[in-house]
């Protein structure tokens, strides 16, 4: 291969690597905050575990307070935590397949850098 194909080959495979690393870095933002969420959502389904079932449990729904069934805010908490841990996942799995793919860029730079530098001890 030219010295130029090994250019462009390799500024194609460190473009794509960069690209690999802003998703991941995207991903673990997002991470991040659902696990907030999730943290928020847990105090939630302690303080209603404290509560009984006859006591009064409102949502807030913009500006105004509106009064909830006990059993539904239970159902809606646990709906709202198992959508988030499924997203955890989803995102886990994702940055788990990306940081592979970048292990193989990174192999692939590394690759190129080592033909560009043998074709460049031969002149």
């Amino acid at each position: 291969m030219a010295a130029e194909e090994l250019q462009k080959k390799f500024q194609t495979e460190l473009d794509a690597l960069k690209q690999c690393q802003k998703e991941i870095n995207q991903l673990v933002g997002n991470r991040q905050q659902l696990d907030g969420q999730l943290n928020e959502n847990s105090i939630v389904k302690e303080e209603l575990a404290l509560l009984k079932s006859s006591g009064e449990v409102y949502k807030m729904v913009g500006p105004i307070l509106l009064r909830q069934d006990h059993t539904e805010a239970k159902e809606n908490i646990d709906k709202r935590m198992s959508y988030i841990k499924n997203e955890l996942q989803r995102i886990d799995d994702r940055v788990h397949t990306l940081e592979e793919t970048q292990e193989k860029y990174r192999e692939s730079l590394t690759k190129l850098q080592q033909q560009y530098q043998a074709q460049q001890i031969k002149k």
